[in-house]
This record gives structure tokens, C-alpha cells and sequence, in this order.
């Protein structure tokens, strides 16, 4: 008797059949080739669940218990500790400067906003999405590490609710799938121009939406672009046995092209 289709490669196999059907050209194949590597991706985090657990395998927050999906992206990278690697000496800078309170806007299930209440223990971490989905995962990762008292949740960031960075040594992280041209105005939200910002700007969104933010902030902040990059090194030692293929898929964080970072930090003189 066959081995019965999980829910997981049914659900592909559905999304697939909708990609491939119709006139095929290149972008319905890429549409598939997509699909067929978020699969494969998430076939690579349930094996490294299950062989490793849910413990955050390296990278800055090495030991966080993980146990839930990502609301968007991929979790594999997330789980073996290189999600955004080339983030990891600012995040490394973050946790050593002693912020009074973080502010993470964009907050998802929790990986930075649960991440740094367990390696800054001094901090308030400020936690806002507009999903009210993520906002739950988030508190559950909270829970499942022990720093619920020192995380608060809500919804959409209002320019006004930066006000709070005048009187308080403050970082805000900033990931919201374009919207940051709205959110980070510093003539709107006068606060940011006392917080240090780490930024997501989606480029494959808004063309040229880092250097808008960047002229915004380079009279007030001394800023630094950080692209992507992969560490393989982080691979446990069984996946070596794998495909260079799947290799490649564990450490894919599903995105569609170029998402620079700016880490902007306030100049010394203000």
C-alpha cells in the first residue's frame, strides 16, 4: 500500500498544478520552480526539527527555543542561526550598547524581538504588528522562552508612538515589506531622529527605497548597508550527506530580490 500524500505535498502539489496550468512560459516556470523550492525548504526544516529539535543552533541568539513556523519567510535559516547573516555583528553591537528599550516594528512570530529580550535581560522590548496573527505567535515564543513580562505587544506604529526614544536610549528594527517610507519620516516621527534604526529597506518593492531613507537620515545619522550573504558553516554535519541542492535550499530565506539593510546609528554631535 502507498505511503499516503502529507498535508505539506498536497498542498504543493495543489499550488504547483495552478502554477503550471495554462501556456507555459518563463515566468509560469519560475512561479513553479518557486513553489517546488518553498516545499522542499520546509520538507528541510520538519527533518531538522525532528533530528535536532527546536533550539536555535548558532548565530546571536544561539539556544532560543524555537518551536513555530515563520509567518514569513523561511524557518530553516532561522532555526541553524543564519537568518540574515550579515546582521550579525550589528545585532552582536545592539545587544553590547545596553539599550533602555527596543522597539521592533514588523515583529513577526518573535526572532528578534524574543531573541533580544533573552541576551539584553535590561531592556524593554517593544513588539508591534499589524498581524494579528504574528502578534500571537510572537507572544507564545515569548512564553516558550520565559521573557513575557519583559515584552509588549500592539499593533500598527504611529509616527507619534516614536516619542517615546526622546527620553530613553532606544533601537528600533524596522522590517514591514515597504512601508518603512511611510513609517520612518523623521519630519512625522521626530522621535527617530534620537533612536539608533536598524532598517529592512525592500527595494524589490519600492525601487530606490534605500536611498530615500538613507537622504532622510544622513544629516542625523552616521549609516551603514549591509546586503545579503549565506553561511554555509552553520550546515549540522548530517546535511553534508545531502544534495548541494538542499544545502542551498537550507539556507534560502525565500526572497525575491534585493533587501539591503541600513544600520543608522545617531552622530555623536546631536
Amino acid at each position: 500500500m502507498a505511503n499516503p500524500t502529507s498535508p505539506l505535498t498536497q498542498h504543493a502539489a495543489n499550488l504547483l498544478a495552478a502554477a503550471m496550468n495554462g501556456h507555459l512560459d518563463a515566468d509560469r516556470l519560475n512561479g513553479a520552480l518557486r513553489v517546488l523550492a518553498k516545499w522542499r525548504s520546509q520538507v528541510l526544516l520538519n527533518t531538522l526539527m525532528n533530528r535536532d529539535g527546536t533550539l536555535v543552533q548558532s548565530g546571536p541568539f544561539i539556544g532560543m527555543d524555537y518551536p513555530f513556523a515563520a509567518t514569513e519567510g523561511a524557518g530553516a535559516s532561522r532555526l541553524l542561526g543564519c537568518y540574515e547573516a550579515s546582521l550579525g555583528p550589528v545585532i552582536e553591537t545592539i545587544i553590547s550598547r545596553n539599550y533602555q528599550t527596543v522597539i521592533d516594528v514588523g515583529c513577526a512570530e518573535g526572532y528578534y524581538a524574543v531573541g533580544l529580550a533573552r541576551r539584553m535581560p535590561q531592556a524593554q522590548i517593544i513588539a508591534r504588528d499589524a498581524n494579528r496573527v504574528a502578534l500571537q505567535l510572537c507572544a507564545k515564543l515569548a512564553a516558550a522562552n520565559g521573557v513575557s513580562d519583559r515584552i509588549s505587544f500592539g499593533g500598527l506604529m504611529q509616527h507619534p508612538d516614536f516619542d517615546i526614544c526622546a527620553d530613553q536610549s532606544t533601537v528600533v528594527i524596522c522590517d514591514i515589506e515597504g512601508a518603512e517610507a511611510d513609517l520612518l519620516d523623521p519630519t512625522r516621527a521626530t522621535g527617530l531622529r534620537h533612536a539608533d534604526i536598524l532598517v529592512e529597506t525592500h527595494d524589490c518593492i519600492t525601487a530606490g527605497l534605500s536611498n530615500l531613507i538613507y537622504n532622510r537620515f544622513s544629516e542625523t545619522h552616521d549609516i551603514h548597508r549591509y546586503d545579503r550573504t549565506v553561511n554555509p558553516e552553520v550546515l549540522p554535519t548530517w546535511m553534508h550527506r545531502l544534495s548541494d541542492l538542499d544545502r542551498l535550499l537550507a539556507l534560502w530565506e525565500w526572497r525575491t530580490g534585493p533587501t539591503p539593510w541600513l544600520w543608522m546609528t545617531r552622530k555623536e554631535a546631536l
